[in-house]
């Protein structure tokens, strides 16, 4: 059955007395566990609701990201991906770390689709019976360490915890006739309506990857984000909302340096760093980068 059939389905694995369970919401806005009790997911740590082997993500998606960033609506002719590791993963009221020396944290609001069965040498019209089900989730990036490792954003994308997903896996949604929202310290910061502004959807994605590349049950795939990313401080709360599919959120805190910060290539603010990580503020509607200031520590 297609991801896209049938009710509204959505899957959550949150943490009960120590253990990993997973459960399905119901209509009251409580959470069904696969072993009969009843929760409040409100009350439960929640967990990624899948285990990844592979996190792949598009580059520039959307027509206002790439205008933001590339002057242009079409960043390129065909899509370029980049990957996070598996220990990137983290679930909805996690925390998301900015180390000490470290001075852009931007925030990505992205639909994810999650693989549902070993994926290889597909069409994009099959590619869509290969997905599970779709998340928000948090694309978080230092945009510090742009200048280092060629381009790869190992560093940038890559840190532990820099991947939120969740609350929920969801089925019987069409993510492409929802609106994404991205809210900092509660004010609106992101928005589009992902039907309209997004250059490559998801089975687009998947049957490209999976030409050469086997996806796994439980792989995330990453959609891109609109325009205005912009960097967060210790203390703020990141949510991205998906209209039908969750509201995700998690805060970020400061942690010290690493205690090898003496080695390796450092975190840098250089203009390539600032035009990613702040962006041209021209070209970001008024009401998103107002909200944006407002919604800043001490303002």
């Amino acid at each position: 059955m297609s991801v896209f059939e049938g009710p509204r389905i959505e899957r959550r694995r949150v943490m009960v007395e120590g253990t990993a369970v997973w459960g399905t919401m119901r209509d009251d806005a409580m959470l069904a566990l696969d072993d009969g009790r009843v929760v409040d997911p409100a009350r439960m740590i929640h967990l990624p609701p899948c285990e990844p082997t592979k996190i792949i993500g598009a580059h520039i998606t959307y027509v206002s990201r790439s205008m933001e960033t590339r002057n242009k609506p079409k960043p390129t002719d065909n899509p370029t991906y980049f990957t996070k590791p598996p220990t990137a993963t983290n679930g909805h009221n996690g925390k998301i770390v900015k180390y000490d020396g470290t001075r852009y944290l931007n925030y990505e609001g992205e639909v994810a689709a999650i693989i549902g069965k070993v994926t290889r040498n597909v069409t994009p019209e099959e590619a869509w019976d290969c997905i599970a089900g779709f998340a928000p989730l948090l694309d978080m990036g230092a945009q510090d360490f742009r200048d280092t490792d060629q381009g790869s954003m190992l560093r940038v994308k890559g840190m532990d915890g820099y991947c939120p997903i969740g609350p929920g896996i969801v089925r019987g949604v069409d993510p492409r006739k929802e609106t994404l929202r991205t809210y900092r310290n509660g004010l609106l910061v992101q928005e589009a309506k992902i039907g309209e502004e997004l250059i490559w959807e998801a089975d687009f994605i998947i049957a490209d990857i999976a030409r050469y590349i086997t996806l796994m049950p439980g792989d995330i795939i990453m959609t891109g984000t609109p325009a205005h990313s912009r960097s967060l401080d210790p203390g703020d709360r990141i949510e991205v909302e998906i209209t039908n599919l969750g509201r995700l959120g998690c805060d970020v805190v400061s942690a010290p340096e690493p205690r090898a910060a003496h080695i390796g290539h450092p975190p840098l603010d250089t203009p390539e760093v600032r035009r990613v990580a702040l962006g041209f503020d021209e070209r970001v509607r008024p009401d998103l980068l107002a909200n944006y200031q407002t919604a800043s520590h001490g303002q």
